[in-house]
């Protein structure tokens, strides 16, 4: 892992920004923050108990870090690759990735969120061990966050900026899966599905995006999660998917779609795997420039894949942009308002 800053030019004094307008002023691009708090409440997917998370403005440099303060010492959890602790059905993170130490599951909706508003600084307050899955989508929080405001900071934005490919394999045969990333001036993602199942092979089952294209909110933030009916009673003896249900998931039987309203992009169970990934590779603590592509990967392959990147000498790079028009297109601009 190599770091190389550009040189930082002079900063005008940082701006709350109006939808659309770029998050500098003819100078560096700047890390972003929460104007003001903002809260959520609602029940863990896995856990089925209530919860409450209070999302907060952050100091630059700070980063995304979680606090649980249901517990008697309140524990920070900053999220990076080696805090990841479990990857079964979702992203769990705990310090230090300690699988016996205090934890927070199911960040990915969230981290995805912050991915596509570009927030680099957030401090989260939750009291129970799990992120609540609101509707089974990102679009919930990216509401939150947005209506919280989102303003620059007198701080250089930082990039994972991936200098040369590196790939993470598992299978063979049918059950193959993949997942690659190589060096790209922005950060695109790509993504295939595989589940040999006639509702969901009835949809597309590939999708392309293209994070500098400002139509996160839009394309993929309303993607739902799924599950489907034959493996419910399984996964609930197991002590998962307690708090799933129709408002908060899309259920697949052996043919069909159960829900009453049917999905929300004719490609959604692809499009919600890749907004997981989304969320997943935003856990390496800073936007990537990159090219991603992936075959069937899941939590796993995506946290394994970030571990190979920071592993190998030389594989990605820390960059800023001190002249923020040398950014990628679309990375100096705030999403547009729903």
């Amino acid at each position: 892992m190599r770091i190389g800053l550009l040189k930082r030019s002079a900063l005008a004094p940082p701006a709350i920004t109006a939808a659309g307008r770029p998050f500098y002023n003819g100078g560096m691009l700047a890390q972003r923050t929460l104007k003001s708090q903002t809260r959520a409440v609602g029940v863990g997917m896995h856990s089925g108990q209530k919860v409450e998370l209070t999302m907060r403005p952050a100091a630059p440099d700070t980063g995304i870090v979680f606090r649980r303060v249901d517990l008697p010492r309140p524990v920070e959890i900053a999220v990076r690759p080696e805090s990841v602790c479990d990857t079964r059905m979702a992203s769990t993170i705990s310090p230090g990735g300690d699988p016996g130490a205090p934890k927070v599951q199911t960040i990915e909706h969230l981290m995805s969120a912050c991915s596509g508003l570009g927030l680099d600084n957030l401090r989260i307050d939750i009291d129970a061990d799990e992120v609540p899955i609101l509707d089974g989508s990102a679009a919930s929080f990216v509401f939150l966050l947005q209506s919280a405001g989102i303003v620059t900071q007198d701080a250089p934005k930082r990039f994972w900026r991936v200098t040369r490919p590196v790939e993470v394999r598992e299978g063979d045969g049918e059950r193959a899966m993949w997942a690659r990333l190589e060096p790209h001036h922005g950060f695109t993602l790509s993504f295939e599905i595989d589940f040999h199942h006639p509702a969901v092979d009835a949809t597309g089952q590939r999708v392309s995006f293209d994070m500098g294209s400002g139509r996160y909110q839009r394309d993929i933030a309303r993607a739902r999660t799924f599950g489907f009916t034959k493996d419910v009673a399984a996964m609930r003896e197991r002590g998962l998917t307690l708090g799933g249900a129709m408002d908060n998931a899309i259920v697949v039987d052996d043919s069909r779609v159960l829900n009453a309203d049917g999905l929300r992009y004719d490609d959604e169970f692809v499009k919600h795997k890749l907004l997981d990934a989304i969320g997943d590779l935003y856990i390496a603590g800073h936007p990537m420039l990159a090219r991603y592509t992936a075959f069937r990967s899941g939590h796993a392959l995506n946290n394994q894949l970030l571990r190979r990147l920071f592993a190998e000498p030389g594989a990605a790079e820390r960059v800023t942009f001190a002249d923020a028009a040398r950014a990628p297109a679309g990375f100096a601009e705030l999403a547009p308002t729903w």
